[in-house]
């Protein structure tokens, strides 16, 4: 899992079959404390997220294909889920 930042989002007009109507994001690889660590990765939107938003990304192809339910996808990385809050360890309740 890989945690990261929408920072945009990919327009192609020439795609594989598969990829038709599916939104792709570029997405800042985040380090625990929510700043970039560098580095991103371009993964398919599952979760409906938008510009701006925290996001994890499944980052295994195998597994990006069974979420999307299709056996051979050209597909490595989905948004799999918007994150609300980050617990830290300083503010967990005991």
């Amino acid at each position: 899992m890989i945690y990261a930042r929408v920072v945009g989002r990919i327009t192609s007009t020439i795609h594989h079959r598969d990829m038709a109507a599916r939104k792709l994001l570029v997405c800042d690889k985040l380090g625990p404390d929510g700043k970039p660590s560098g580095g991103y990765v371009i993964a398919i939107d599952t979760v409906g997220a938008g510009a701006g938003e925290t996001v994890i990304i499944l980052d295994e192809g195998n597994g990006a294909r069974q979420i999307l339910g299709v056996k051979d996808m050209p597909v490595r990385s989905v948004v799999v889920g918007v994150v609300d809050e980050v617990a830290t360890a300083a503010n967990l309740p005991e």
